[in-house]
């Protein structure tokens, strides 16, 4: 069966050849966005001339995602108003000179806030290119092939992600855990992200969308900007199948949000400044651990949602979460590490089921308005989490407390996502 599926993804990329482009862009544009968060948590987080509070760990969190994630579904109105191609190459340009820029501040030694704010406008475009590449997917693919074919780009740019993280650790041990190390593994990552701008200039014009249909929204740009929230919030809440599979994944960022600062506040408080690329090394494999249950589950949910369903198949991955997440209560990280990988697992199925209801459910003239407030969503779940968890946790960072309400989460999550889902 896997051997068919492979074949089956072989054939079809080589057939649709602007998909091949698109999936190349995401190979290098995930690639560079992994080193990146990687090399920055380094700097930040596990940099022995650095230090890092449960509250500094969410501060960083806050900075580096919330001001996009409020501001992205205004921004995002425009990938359903300019050629998505001229958004892909304008935000890899930008990221390219404002990664440069981090490089700088990070050799001279500057503050954390002022490589935090330049690094949000980073996250920001590389979001605003993730935005437009998945919005994008129904434009180059059959319709009968966007849920298979989302998954496999979900799965390569997930495996890039990680693979971009994990080769941080190199660099990181060659030039040193400090400013200027950090630095060099900056300046690293305008390779894949120039690569991504060389591939975003081989789209034809307005092959990637939007087209102009009935329901596109007309008026100034100001005017689209400043109604983005609106019209993308309110598209997601009059499609069931969008609004539960949203419902569901806010629950499992939430969670998610949690455990992520358990871990790096455990790690933190049994790691000494001598050990810094060690404990970088645990928290890179507490992240590999759910980024190998994502890419899993990628494999295996277009499977999965031809056999019962995008409803069923939602339900079923948000209450097995809920089960996994109490096996954490011990708060061992082995266990959590563990945990991590089936609940990345769980999270993934749940993301895929609301990637595909947006390509399929919603038209494309709306399509980029959801796909930014899905983005928001995501962030705005891990950052508020994160932001109450901190506000609690004990300088150990072990809370069973915490664990136990994430599972509460989930199974919140599940009354919503089942409810909603049932107007379908």
């Amino acid at each position: 069966m896997a051997d068919a599926r492979a074949a089956a993804w072989r054939r079809s990329v080589h057939e649709l050849p602007d998909f091949r482009r698109l999936l190349q862009l995401r190979i290098a544009s995930q690639f560079g966005e992994g080193l990146f968060q990687a090399g920055l948590a380094g700097a930040l987080l596990f940099n022995p001339e650095r230090a890092a509070t449960p509250w500094a760990i969410a501060g960083a969190f806050a900075v580096l995602f919330l001001p996009y994630s409020l501001l992205g579904p205004f921004a995002g109105a425009l990938l359903d108003r300019w050629d998505r191609r001229l958004v892909l190459v304008g935000a890899n340009v930008g990221r390219l000179l404002l990664i440069l820029g981090i490089g700088v501040l990070l050799a001279v030694r500057t503050s954390d806030i002022a490589v935090l704010c330049a690094a949000l406008v980073v996250n920001g475009l590389s979001r605003f290119v993730a935005s437009g590449l998945s919005a994008a997917i129904p434009h180059v693919v059959p319709r009968v092939q966007v849920v298979s074919l989302n998954s496999l780009a979900t799965a390569t740019g997930a495996l890039s992600t990680f693979l971009g993280a994990n080769f941080m650790l190199l660099p990181r041990w060659l030039f040193g855990a400090g400013d200027t190390g950090a630095a060099a593994i900056i300046f690293l990552v305008t390779v894949p992200i120039a690569v991504a701008l060389l591939l975003a200039l081989r789209f034809a014009p307005r092959v990637l969308g939007p087209e102009h249909t009935a329901r596109a929204i007309t008026g100034s740009v100001f005017y689209l900007v400043a109604s983005g929230w609106l019209h993308g919030a309110r598209t997601a809440l009059t499609v069931p199948s969008v609004a539960a599979t949203l419902a569901g994944l806010a629950a499992h960022r939430m969670v998610f949000g949690i455990n992520t600062l358990l871990v790096l506040v455990i790690i933190r408080h049994t790691d000494t400044p001598s050990m810094a690329v060690a404990g970088l090394g645990t928290a890179v494999l507490f992240v590999a651990a759910t980024g190998t249950g994502s890419f899993l589950a990628t494999i295996c949910t277009p499977a999965a949602i031809r056999r019962w369903g995008r409803y069923a198949t939602g339900n079923g991955a948000l209450a097995l979460a809920a089960v996994i997440q109490l096996g954490a209560v011990g708060l061992a990280l082995p266990v959590l590490m563990l945990c991590g990988l089936f609940l990345g697992a769980a999270g993934q199925v749940v993301k895929l089921c609301v990637d595909v209801s947006i390509q399929l459910d919603v038209d494309d003239a709306l399509r980029g308005h959801v796909f930014a407030v899905q983005d928001s969503l995501f962030w705005l779940s891990f950052v508020a989490a994160a932001t109450a968890a901190a506000a609690v946790v004990p300088a150990d960072g072990h809370s069973p407390a915490l664990v136990l309400a994430g599972a509460a989460v989930y199974l919140i999550g599940l009354a919503c996502h089942a409810w909603t889902a049932r107007r379908v």
